[in-house]
């Protein structure tokens, strides 16, 4: 799952704190009276639960959201078929469990078809929506959400999960690119009215899917955010616009009440909500208030250890203070498995006469790379590993290699300014290289902006302090054909683990996915790859996809089409009134929901 950030015009979700935000005043004031029904199940003792950060989420829409932070925001107003529980015991954690469903479906409780192309999930009941009057959340809510997947205001940067999956949802893509972004009737009127032939409400509570191929990882990929339910009021709305913002609607345990781009998200409690409805969240804190504009993790870590904020949003643990911080009661380390940070090469830039496109000159640049100081500003090898290729240990396909060694992963300069100079380069490059703000991206830029004049290449770092790394920059076509930017230090986390072969090749490689909104970053497209993905998804065993996403990972390497930095594990710190708190490894934070204060 990428770290995406995104800046928008300034916007109100909603009044004030205080003010009835976006539940109707008539809806709240039925609360705690007969025919409310609410539940204030798992209440907890209250409190506001305070977390500082930056910047915004890449999108508050579920359909576009592609971020660590946007899933644990969502995760507390939008809910899917399947999720997972927070927990610090690692293989708990990754387990795929019920949420919306009534249960897993496999083939012995008649879920899965003999076939393993027909899955058939039913709804538990009482989950509601907080509309006037409540109601239930219901199959065709869920097909809904799946069709704003491909929505071309918007559109999901994992399209490519359900495209590959579902029968019928790449023509109805095809169709819905057509339709204009800037009008949400349009929209609404192409979803409507186009049907995806492997999506059906059989029932009020009774969703059918039908796949494409068996896919033995398919309840993962309903897991995500992005198959969150969508109510029908959201067709009044362009995705993730400030309209959409300020009328989001939840079936979790929170609502937003109020919003500010870039300054706050506020979150009360959902009165609709029902705890035993809800297998995997509570809804112990009272308000979630998540205050954003601070960069400095130094200042954010400053103020959880005093007891002014509680959790960090988008910042982590500051390097200079994990070793003290070691024995501290509120400080983990937790497991990872990560491409997080790696430099992706614009491929499409018409820059230095289309340098970046030559296989040699990204060779080249692989040898420039001191991996071992960015291992020190990531803490130390206690929390990061240096990485030489896509597939960190710990995820499926994963067998070690290293095409480009150097001396103690220190870099070989001289090496690189050799091969530049093979490749036609003599005098070296002038790369335009965005950078994110917050966190240690600076110090990563600052380092690899070094490594690279060492090597001969003058990189301009661009601070990217509006948040559109990754809502913009990164993500349209046209600014990368531009030429806008040549390189950029990205970062992935599988969007699950456990059974996760497809987590990184597919979002981050599959060049037939290439457009608006692509994880693709720089336009790889390599026919070799594609066809060893379409290998491993169609292998009916997890070892034997295995081979195939291992030898994906050694092309990609040999076009080198990234260079890998580090395997994060993940320090993380919370204040000390913080009790209970519980982890989603996906994620890499707490569950708010879950957290009780003292």
């Amino acid at each position: 799952m990428t770290e995406h950030r995104h800046a928008a015009r300034r916007v109100r979700h909603g009044p004030r704190p205080g003010r009835w935000g976006a539940v109707p005043v008539a809806l709240v004031l039925c609360c705690g009276t007969a025919g409310c029904g609410g539940d204030d199940g798992a209440a907890g003792p209250g409190g506001t639960l305070r977390v500082v950060g930056s910047a915004d989420p890449d999108h508050v829409d579920t359909a576009g959201g592609y971020s660590t932070i946007s899933s644990i925001l969502s995760r507390q107003y939008a809910r899917t078929l399947f999720g997972f529980k927070a927990s610090n015991d690692f293989d708990e954690a990754i387990e795929v469990r019920a949420d919306v469903a009534a249960a897993v479906p496999t083939r012995q409780n008649g879920g899965i078809s003999e076939d393993r192309r027909t899955y058939t999930i039913r709804l538990r009941p009482g989950v509601r929506w907080n509309t006037r009057p409540p109601r239930e959340v219901t199959a065709e809510d869920f097909v809904r959400g799946i069709k704003r997947l491909c929505n071309p205001a918007q559109p999901s940067g994992a399209i490519s999960y359900y495209t590959a999956t579902i029968q019928g949802m790449e023509a109805y893509c095809e169709g819905y690119e057509k339709v204009d972004g800037k009008n949400a009737r349009a929209m609404a009127d192409y979803q409507n009215r186009h049907h995806v032939s492997g999506l059906t409400a059989q029932d009020a509570r009774t969703l059918v899917v039908r796949l494409t191929r068996p896919a033995n990882d398919f309840t993962n990929i309903l897991a995500m955010q992005f198959a969150a339910a969508a109510p029908r009021e959201y067709d009044r709305y362009i995705p993730d616009s400030p309209e959409f913002r300020r009328n989001t609607v939840s079936d979790g345990p929170y609502q937003i009440t109020a919003y500010t781009a870039n300054k706050e998200f506020v979150l009360d409690r959902n009165p609709v909500w029902r705890a035993a409805t809800d297998p995997l969240r509570a809804r112990y804190p009272a308000r979630i208030q998540i205050t954003l504009g601070q960069d400095s993790p130094e200042t954010v870590q400053q103020m959880m250890e005093v007891g002014s904020a509680d959790l960090a949003w988008d910042q982590p643990v500051p390097t200079s203070r994990i070793q003290g911080l070691r024995s501290h009661r509120d400080f983990r380390i937790m497991k990872g498995s990560s491409l997080n940070p790696y430099l992706v090469f614009n491929l499409l830039s018409p820059n230095n006469g289309r340098a970046l496109a030559k296989v040699e000159v990204r060779r080249a640049i692989q040898y420039a790379i001191d991996k071992t100081a960015l291992v020190k500003i990531y803490g130390g090898r206690s929390v990061s590993q240096v990485l030489d290729q896509v597939i960190a240990p710990g995820s499926v396909g994963h067998r070690p290699f290293d095409l480009y060694p150097t001396p103690e992963d220190g870099g070989d300069p001289a090496r690189c300014r050799r091969m530049l100079a093979a490749a036609g380069h003599p005098t070296g490059l002038r790369l335009r290289f965005p950078y994110r703000t917050q966190s240690n991206h600076p110090k990563v830029a600052q380092s690899v902006q070094a490594n690279l004049k060492a090597c001969g290449i003058d990189a301009t770092i661009t601070p990217d302090t509006n948040g559109n790394f990754y809502g913009k920059t990164l993500v349209t076509p046209a600014e990368a054909r531009e030429g806008k930017w040549d390189i950029a230090a990205p970062g992935w986390v599988p969007d699950w683990y456990g059974n996760n072969g497809r987590t990184t090749i597919v979002p981050l490689f599959d060049g037939r996915t290439y457009g608006p909104n692509s994880t693709d970053y720089g336009g790889y497209d390599s026919p070799v790859v594609n066809g060893l993905i379409d290998r491993a998804l169609a292998a009916r065993t997890q070892a034997e996809a295995a081979g195939f996403w291992a030898r994906a990972d050694r092309r990609i390497m040999e076009d080198a089409a990234i260079v890998p930095f580090l395997n994060q594990n993940y320090p993380i710190f919370h204040s000390a009134r913080v009790e209970n708190a519980l982890y989603l490894p996906q994620f890499q934070g707490y569950d708010f929901n879950q957290i009780r204060l003292t």
